[in-house]
């Protein structure tokens, strides 16, 4: 007989006040934008911002590594190596 688990949130993800949930479930302040790679620190990124509402994450929030992105009709995936995966 199976055992029934709890369907787990996939790991990362930006919420609204810029944390970053790493694949470990280590809460992490984002750092770089997740479009250009750019730092945060350099100003509001409203370019980054826009495309983001239409296109997938290119680079990871956390530690700035380009990641896989896979881009389907039901959606996208982007997977760092070091934080794991992102589903959109």
């Amino acid at each position: 007989m199976s055992e029934l688990t709890r369907p787990v949130a996939p790991a990362g993800g930006a919420g609204p006040t810029g944390r970053v949930v790493a694949a470990d479930g280590a809460a992490a302040v984002a750092r770089w934008c997740d479009r250009c790679g750019g730092s945060v620190a350099d100003g509001a990124h409203a370019a980054c911002a826009a495309a983001r509402s239409l296109e997938p994450p290119r680079w990871c929030a956390t530690c700035r590594r380009r990641m896989k992105v896979q881009v389907v009709p039901a959606g996208w995936s982007a997977v760092c190596v070091e934080h794991g995966e992102r589903r959109g």
